[in-house]
């Protein structure tokens, strides 16, 4: 039974109407199975009209049910204020991919929608319960998509996950933004999301996905310059240090690199000198580093404290995220044996700011 507290135009009028749809539905399931398990997507939204224009004779919808064209969302509106999203599985469950977060599509004034779902499966079965009390999580496809579950039990949608309501949600500038936070909570050490809102990206992902051996030699030096400033683990020992990188290669980038270790450590140790200072048996990663430290700085200077903050893990302004980026540098060197007779933090200082 479809219950709501919300003082809605015909409220009860509308629940009877739609419990009766199911109802009528299930009915059709059972004596027409045949027929209505060929009603697959957008085949099954005209047939679910038409039952509930038929069960509306006689009610205040009568002559409202309209099915809504196109991409538009949701499928079926009544009376311009309540709207019917209907969804299909030929899979034995209660879950599919929803909407999309942004709505963007949405039919202007309506208010109310519902959750029309069947499941084409045998037995075939149909369930109608309100919209956001089974969006359990957002997953995403080329976008920001709710999933439905038709069996999420109360106090598990991402509503409550985000402790904000679904039309609180709706109604935000950028919904997506404390979705985002929420899973940023959720991350263990060495994950990122592969999607972030358009307020804390600085750049969209790109559309293709490349080999790293493609680029053009400008921009492979570009990425490790980046990458040299937005994880400063890359100059520790950690037998991890690479996995941010090569998350972010992917889900940044749009490249894919099968070797990301040799990017920065291949080629041995060498000399570096820096004036009348010859600072001999220096590492490879760290030679990288001297080699391209002007380019570096200028990233720095370039990227928002708010985001070198997101990459580091700790607060940083703009008066200090040089300094800061160096700090984290020199921390990391020092576990590393072969460098521990550099000074890492003098050597940066006086490149950085000759």
């Amino acid at each position: 039974m479809i219950v709501s507290i919300n003082a809605d135009p015909n409220r009860s009028e509308f629940y009877s109407l739609l419990n009766s749809t199911i109802d009528e539905l299930n009915v059709h399931a059972q004596k027409k199975s045949q027929k209505v398990s060929t009603l697959l997507g957008r085949n099954l939204e005209p047939y679910v009209k038409d039952v509930m224009t038929d069960l509306a004779v006689g009610t205040s919808f009568e002559n409202s049910i309209e099915l809504i064209g196109g991409q538009k969302f949701p499928d079926i509106v009544a009376k311009n204020y309540y709207g019917i999203e209907v969804k299909t599985t030929t899979q034995n469950h209660w879950k599919t991919t929803g909407n999309s977060v942004l709505e963007s599509t949405r039919v202007d004034n309506v208010e109310r929608i519902f959750m029309l779902f069947a499941k084409l499966a045998s037995p075939i079965e149909f369930r109608c319960r309100p919209y956001q009390e089974v969006l359990s999580e957002v997953v995403v496809t080329h976008s920001p998509r709710y999933l439905i579950d038709m069996n999420l039990e109360e106090g598990k949608t991402i509503f409550d996950k985000i402790q904000i309501p679904y039309d609180t949600l709706r109604k935000k500038e950028n919904p997506i933004k404390p979705i985002v936070d929420y899973y940023k909570t959720k991350l263990k050490p060495g994950e990122e999301l592969w999607w972030m809102d358009t307020e804390n990206n600085s750049k969209p992902s790109n559309i293709v996905i490349r080999i790293w051996n493609n680029l053009s030699f400008q921009e492979k030096q570009a990425l490790k310059n980046r990458a040299m400033v937005y994880f400063p683990e890359l100059f520790g020992n950690s037998n991890d240090k690479f996995s941010r990188l090569a998350i972010w290669f992917v889900t940044r980038e749009a490249v894919v690199c099968p070797n990301v270790r040799d990017l920065f450590t291949a080629g041995g140790k060498n000399d570096y000198i820096i004036g009348k200072k010859n600072h001999q048996k220096v590492p490879r990663i760290f030679l990288n580093l001297f080699d391209n430290i002007s380019n570096i700085v200028e990233t720095i200077i370039q990227t928002s404290a708010f985001e070198l903050s997101e990459y580091w893990g700790i607060k940083t302004i703009e008066k200090n995220k040089l300094s800061d980026w160096i700090d984290l540098v020199t921390e990391h060197a020092k576990k590393i044996q072969d460098a521990k007779h550099l000074n890492i933090k003098q050597i940066l200082t006086d490149l950085a700011i000759k």
